[in-house]
C-alpha cells in the first residue's frame, strides 16, 4: 500500500475519532469533557480543539485531576462503623 493511501486512511480515522469524541462530550462542561477525552488517550492539542480551549488549559486540567487522584484521602470510609468506647 502506498504512503498516500495510508495517509488518506489515517486522515479518515482522525475524522472518525473527532466525530465520536465530539458526540461523546456533547452537553458536558469543558473541564468534564477534558477529563473524559484525556482518559480516552487523546493528546492535549486534539482535546483543546474539540473543547474550544487551549493546549495549556488542557494540560492544567489534566494535571489537576491527576494530582487530585493521587492525593491520599484524610477521611477513608471503609463502610465499617466505628465502635464506641
Amino acid at each position: 500500500m502506498s504512503e498516500d493511501a495510508l495517509k488518506k486512511i489515517a486522515d479518515k480515522l482522525d475524522q472518525l475519532i473527532s466525530l465520536t469524541a465530539t458526540n461523546t462530550i456533547k452537553g458536558m462542561k469543558p473541564t468534564e469533557a477534558i477529563l473524559v477525552l484525556g482518559s480516552a488517550g487523546l493528546d492535549r492539542n486534539a482535546i483543546a480543539q474539540m473543547t474550544g480551549s487551549t493546549p495549556g488549559t488542557v494540560s492544567v486540567r489534566l494535571s489537576e485531576a491527576k494530582a487530585k487522584a493521587n492525593k491520599p484521602s484524610s477521611k477513608k470510609n471503609t463502610g465499617i462503623p466505628k465502635r464506641k468506647k
